[in-house]
């Protein structure tokens, strides 16, 4: 054939400068782009021959990327469908869009609206970012179709001619430009192909090494699959992870395209430290891990792999538009979620409960963030109280029926976020033969918050909140046996101890400790909340308020309210207070030492 030349058409003296600075963030992508389209030229030939309209041989369908650093190159090389020269004209050549001027202005007003990747055909175009001159060599699959070489050095002007090429196929051969000398180097372009081509579905060779799984599990049905295979894929992303507690297969059809697998993984309570992230593939092209707009937040705690074409992306595919698919992929999502735990907890209880620490995390971050999630997990939230118990809330609010509900029937549960340290309180409410749960997870103030919200009538109080006798308001009164002159006479006592705090005498057994200190269920659980938050709250520079119940039946209290406190009985049993919740420190720790040593002698 005769060396033809002429001009790109688009309307404009360069289209490339506009590409190269602002369709695509990161210059890499390049490698994606170019290696999906060699791919798609194996798929083509692969769906041609399946319907009968190629019957040559197929042979081992691949895509080879290589570099020559002397020559500063990089090939893309396939044997797949190839082109004729009319092709490449017409799919090279004419940028499928109408003028350059409109493009960009649609391009800067409409990126952000919707999905625009395959209006414009520019993946081949991205090319020119990090090439000075760009030629392809193709040859079409279709008999007697001679080679043909286009090249093109950035400008609007390219070039067509005969070329040598003894078998079907495309070869890209960029010659790098050289501000962009860093992706001649083995490391890099491993490491990019790896990222993005990890799952492709044509082999993918570099330097003669095979480095991508053309069949991951998400694109085969869960019959053909078992156990170990989940297992082995979960390794293959997460090399150094934990095995997973369970996974979940997605697989539809309608009215959207997805599929994937999301992994439940061992949770540590510093989770917010080790959040790997759920990868997004489109025809098993990984765009993204920030899947925020798919995903619902709480469950972005899960691992795994999400493939759909019918995600909407931006035109350099860099982030998702919003669109109603996306709104009704998380609704799937978070449905299956719900659904899989339903089935586990309904399956095997036992094996549910045993995995509860780290099940928890998610379904207690479900139960805030979501009204729909809870209704699908009311009756898989489980609490577990201190004897290691499991209640479903409907069970839970039924075992406290009898003995903790208040006088204005709502039933109380009492809990502890710190078995050791709250021990002394503990011990207190089962004296009343209270139960106790354990919430000492990261979101348990948050997560009891929203539960007092959606369940009627139930109520939490952490066990050292109130005098024992106080947690549960039954609107029965006890009498102190201190008269209001004593009861004066031992607030006077201790006061001077306590700085602003309040002093609380209360009619207590006689066996109880003589003093404690509580911290209102309101400042217990906003504080903690702040803690969450990462903020200290408009409250947060204030010190930490408490009330010190002193128990005025108590002989030690009795012999203070007729003696005073001229033997410093009322100081040593603040400090031993304080000293139980971790709060004496400092000088006052080091005096209090002292003092007690001085009184054994």
């Amino acid at each position: 054939m005769t060396t033809e030349k002429g001009t790109i058409s688009i309307n404009t003296e360069n289209i490339f400068p506009i590409i190269k600075k602002f369709l695509y963030s990161d210059h890499e992508i390049f490698l994606r782009e170019l290696v999906s389209n060699a791919v798609d030229a194996t798929q083509k030939l692969q769906k041609l021959s399946s319907i009968g309209q190629f019957d040559g041989e197929l042979g081992e369908l691949k895509v080879k990327v290589s570099f020559d650093k002397d020559a500063k190159t990089i090939t893309i090389s396939d044997n797949g469908i190839g082109m004729t020269a009319d092709e490449v004209k017409k799919y090279i050549n004419q940028i499928a869009f109408s003028g350059a001027k409109e493009f960009v202005e649609k391009y800067q007003q409409e990126s952000d609206k919707g999905n625009i990747i395959g209006q414009f055909g520019l993946g081949f175009y991205s090319a020119f970012m990090v090439a000075r001159e760009v030629e392809i060599i193709t040859r079409s699959f279709q008999p007697d179709a001679p080679a043909v070489r286009w090249f093109s050095d950035g400008s609007t002007e390219f070039e067509i001619s005969a070329a040598e090429r003894a078998e079907r196929g495309t070869d890209v051969i960029l010659h790098i430009a050289e501000d962009s000398e860093e992706f001649l180097d083995e490391y890099k372009l491993e490491q990019i192909l790896t990222k993005y081509g990890k799952f492709l579905p044509t082999t993918i060779e570099f330097k003669d090494k095979v480095i991508n799984n053309p069949n991951p599990v998400w694109v085969k049905a869960p019959s053909e699959l078992k156990d170990e295979d989940y297992l082995a894929f979960y390794k293959e992303l997460y090399p150094y992870a934990e095995d997973p507690l369970f996974w979940i297969h997605l697989n539809v059809d309608y009215p959207f395209n997805l599929t994937g697998v999301l992994y439940f993984p061992k949770i540590r309570q510093d989770f917010q430290l080790n959040r790997e992230k759920i990868q997004l593939y489109s025809k098993q092209v990984f765009i993204t891990d920030d899947v925020k707009d798919i995903v619902p937040e709480f469950l972005q705690l899960l691992h795994g792999v999400i493939d759909s074409p019918d995600i909407p992306l931006n035109v350099s595919r860099s982030y998702l538009q919003a669109d109603g698919n996306v709104k009704r992929i998380n609704t799937y999502i978070t449905k299956k979620v719900g659904e899989k735990l339903a089935d586990l907890f309904r399956e095997d209880r036992k094996a549910f409960e045993e995995k509860w620490e780290s099940i928890g995390l998610f379904v207690k971050y479900g139960v805030i963030a979501d009204d729909k999630f809870f209704e699908r997990a009311k009756e898989f939230i489980l609490f577990k109280n201190t004897a290691g118990e499991h209640f479903t809330i409907d069970e839970y609010k039924t075992k406290l029926e009898a003995n903790q509900t208040d006088k204005d029937g709502n039933a109380i549960a009492l809990y502890t976020n710190d078995i050791q340290k709250e021990d002394a309180y503990i011990a207190g409410a089962a004296k009343r033969a209270y139960d106790v749960l354990v919430f000492d997870d990261v979101l348990d103030a948050h997560f009891i918050n929203a539960l007092e919200m959606k369940v009627e009538k139930l109520k939490f109080k952490r066990v050292d909140s109130e005098a024992a006798d106080k947690l549960i308001d039954k609107g029965l009164k006890t009498e102190v046996v201190l008269s209001e002159d004593e009861k004066k006479k031992v607030e006077e006592a201790f006061k001077p101890f306590i700085g602003n705090n309040i002093v609380q005498v209360e009619a207590l057994p006689t066996d109880d400790l003589p003093v404690s200190i509580v911290q209102t269920e309101f400042m217990r659980r906003y504080t903690d909340m702040s803690k969450i938050n990462g903020q200290a709250g408009m409250l947060g520079a204030m010190p930490l308020m408490y009330n010190l119940v002193v128990n005025g039946n108590h002989p030690l209290i009795q012999k203070i309210a007729q003696e005073g406190n001229e033997n410093g009985l009322a100081r040593q049993l603040v400090d031993l207070a304080l000293l139980s919740q971790g709060m004496l420190t400092g000088k006052d720790l080091t005096q209090f030492i002292y003092r007690s040593v001085e009184k054994m002698g």
